[in-house]
């Protein structure tokens, strides 16, 4: 076996881990953070095997990186602001951002620590790259962060900051983002995006919604796969693609995948997970 690269094959979906480069270097990812607390309740979606497929993947995530990071930085879905902006809670408390879901999932907890060294090294490497920034006190971990991270890292033992969307979703701009945050890997921060590669909550379970996942997630493998200037490309211009805005009505769930390719610099794709959420087809990509 690689001392680079390890693979697994897992029911649900192929897992690819590869760890970076001997310089230490941190990977990249992209993880798809599924439906609600759907790791903390009895509810298989309809899809057991694609549901314990995603839970395995998370659960390998940590082993991704040959050297244990030293913090977290991850981009959620769900956090959007009018520029990029990022936590500075000593102690992020829990957002409890979904609704009509079973009682304990709202007594969740992952108390991981916040960094403020960190955030403020990711304003100056965004304001450094022509971005305006903010910081919020406040707030506390989404479930874009905490349902994959609970999983990754149950523990909770690292620092983890977390950066929200810039308002306006412009690919290009996200795309930016992850370029001017690259030299956080060579500092040791894993940087994650959390979102979906199809989010289309009106179709998600009715059927519809399988024939657009499965063409939209074939587009988004060639688009990923592709050496770093066609892929940043192809993810620009990502309204493109077949079934694009049927998939993503509102892009808010790809665009974590941009900041991701963005920071992976020239690095290639692997496709570390692609299985079924619910019955419709998803993927995950590492950049290392």
């Amino acid at each position: 076996m690689s001392e680079l690269t390890r693979r697994e094959t897992i029911a649900g979906g192929a897992v690819a881990l590869t760890s970076p480069s001997k310089s230490g270097r941190m990977p990249v990812a992209f993880v798809p953070h599924g439906g609600g607390p759907w790791p903390f309740m009895d509810n298989d979606f309809g899809d057991p095997e694609g549901v314990a497929g995603l839970r395995r993947y998370l659960e390998s995530l940590q082993s991704l990186p040959r050297t244990p990071p030293r913090a977290l930085l991850v981009v959620s879905a769900h956090w959007e602001a009018s520029v990029p902006t990022v936590m500075t809670h000593a102690r992020p408390p829990m957002l409890f951002d979904y609704y009509g879901f079973p009682p304990s999932t709202y007594r969740l907890s992952w108390p991981a620590a916040g960094d403020a060294k960190l955030a403020g090294r990711v304003r100056g490497l965004l304001e450094g790259a022509g971005f305006k920034t903010g910081e919020d006190a406040e707030r506390g971990f989404d479930h874009g962060t905490f349902v994959p991270m609970m999983l990754t890292y149950p523990r909770a033992d690292l620092p983890v900051v977390q950066l929200s969307l810039e308002k306006g979703l412009d690919p290009a701009r996200h795309l930016a983002m992850g370029r001017a945050l690259a030299p956080l890997r060579d500092e040791g921060v894993f940087i994650i995006g959390s979102g979906m590669t199809f989010h289309n909550l009106r179709i998600f379970f009715d059927g519809r919604g399988v024939p657009v996942a499965e063409a939209f997630d074939a587009w988004l493998k060639e688009a990923c796969l592709a050496p770093a200037p066609v892929r940043n490309e192809s993810l620009a211009r990502w309204e493109q693609a077949p079934g694009a805005r049927a998939a993503h009505p509102r892009e808010e769930h790809l665009l974590p995948l941009m900041v991701v390719a963005g920071a992976a610099g020239d690095d290639r794709a692997t496709v570390a997970w692609n299985g079924t959420f619910g019955g419709l087809r998803l993927s995950a990509y590492h950049f290392a």
